[in-house]
């Protein structure tokens, strides 16, 4: 999806994204606004699979299963893309896996952003390292 000025307007929210959405940390509010603007078909959002897993455990872990249920259920139903594994986008990831020190969800979280060419939403230092290959928005680090 592109804008007026033919600039990209995807954006692939990282599980660090829903999680400060989740937690009403400080960034929610660009979270929530970017959501608002899919639902109004004004941008794309991307989610990989792997969000959606890490969101799960990362809950599972802090809150109990219950909640991370809870999340991910409503994830599911926000206007959202969610990608799943494919070949193209397993080389892209395996590729950023051997050059960089990602882990193996950031990996194909970033291809997500490479592969659709769009602005990767994160607060996570890991994904630094990619700013010369992945448009990127940062959320305030804790």
């Amino acid at each position: 999806m592109k804008n007026q000025n033919g600039e990209d307007k995807g954006y692939v929210l990282d599980s660090s994204a829903f999680l400060t959405l989740f937690e009403d940390e400080k960034g929610a509010e660009t979270v929530q606004e970017l959501l608002e603007l899919a639902k109004k078909d004004e941008l794309a959002i991307f989610v990989c699979f792997a969000t959606f897993t890490e969101v799960f455990y990362i809950t599972f872990r802090e809150q109990g299963r219950e909640e991370a249920q809870k999340r991910v259920k409503l994830m599911a139903k926000l206007a959202i893309t969610r990608v799943e594994s494919s070949e193209e986008i397993g080389l892209i990831a395996g590729r950023l896996k051997a050059t960089h020190k990602l882990s193996f969800a950031d990996a194909w979280i970033a291809a997500t952003a490479i592969l659709y060419a769009s602005t990767l939403v994160h607060k996570d230092p890991e994904f630094e390292q990619l700013e010369d290959e992945v448009k990127v928005l940062k959320l305030p680090y804790k």
